[in-house]
């Protein structure tokens, strides 16, 4: 792939959901958030003008609707690829922290719009015009909120950018709530990673997933993709790409505050730096400075400045 970002044209496929974030006086502060949207920001953020960062997702025609379409302008994001359904609603989810810093997160998301994202006549036109992309992102929860038609349409567009030059990147972020069983979550993930050439794993996920034993069970199961990377939290992220291996220190932080969109941001830096041509390591370093910094802030998202 062609590395330098001059012109480069990218569409992050997913979810985002109103945010509450439950404080410890039991107040809610609202906003945004969801795994794809995160990393689409911080993707934005981190490349400027010098990339198109394009969402594609669906919503519904409600005020909670419209405010997201305006902060994701505001932030840089071509809404070009967005769907609007008429009587629909986003997904919900409130963050709870405890002392440690540690999320758990609720969800109402169920009949969310992105649902259809795929199946609708409207998507037709989205899916012809996403191979011509230069990447294509998407995660473990845009393979589950999709559902089995949508995966199906999802593969299919995959092929088609490939077969067109583009970077397929995937985020492997797994919610077992999300699917109906782990043999059905299985399945998908092995059907998409055949198109997979840049991959980037949360360790923790990929053993509750899978089950492996460890880090090389892990890189031993993506025989045929180009570049995986291990994210395995405050530890070294781990690296495999052109044959060899690296290892990259994590940034020590004094004090976490909120650990929601590190996985996120992270693979929005690293992507970005290797959009710019830096090595994997540089990539990393990357990932690991702006994943230091989103955790010592509340919410997904942090104030830019």
């Amino acid at each position: 792939m062609n590395t330098s970002n001059t012109g480069k044209r990218i569409a992050l496929i997913g979810e985002c959901m109103i945010e509450l974030q439950h404080r410890a006086d039991g107040s809610l502060q609202q906003s945004f958030g969801g795994d794809t949207l995160n990393t689409a920001v911080y993707l934005a953020r981190e490349l400027g003008e010098g990339a198109c960062v394009d969402y594609v997702t669906a919503l519904g025609d409600d005020s909670f609707s419209d405010a997201m379409c305006q902060s994701w302008a505001e932030e840089g994001i071509g809404l070009g690829m967005v769907q609007r359904l008429p009587g629909r609603l986003p997904g919900l989810y409130c963050i709870q922290t405890d002392a440690k810093g540690e999320r758990r997160f609720l969800y109402w998301r169920n009949e969310a719009a992105v649902r259809d994202c795929f199946t609708t006549p409207a998507a037709e036109p989205i899916l012809a015009a996403l191979p011509a992309y230069d990447v294509l992102y998407f995660s473990g929860i845009t393979l589950a909120v999709l559902g089995e038609l949508g995966r199906k349409k999802l593969i299919e567009t995959l092929i088609e950018a490939r077969q067109r030059g583009a970077w397929i990147v995937f985020d492997n972020n797994y919610r077992p709530r999300l699917w109906a069983s782990v043999e059905q979550a299985q399945a998908a993930y092995r059907q998409v990673l055949a198109y997979v050439d840049l991959a980037l794993l949360t360790v923790d996920d990929e053993l509750a997933l899978f089950g492996y034993d460890d880090s090389a069970a892990v890189f031993a199961a993506y025989p045929d993709t180009a570049e995986v990377v291990l994210k395995r939290g405050a530890e070294a992220c781990l690296i495999r790409c052109g044959g060899e291996s690296f290892e990259v220190p994590a940034q020590r932080v004094e004090k976490v505050v909120d650990t929601t969109a590190a996985g996120d941001s992270f693979s929005a830096a690293y992507l970005a730096c290797r959009l710019r041509g830096g090595s994997p390591e540089q990539a990393a370093e990357a990932g690991h400075r702006l994943a230091s910094r989103v955790i010592q802030v509340p919410g997904a998202l942090i104030p830019r400045a």
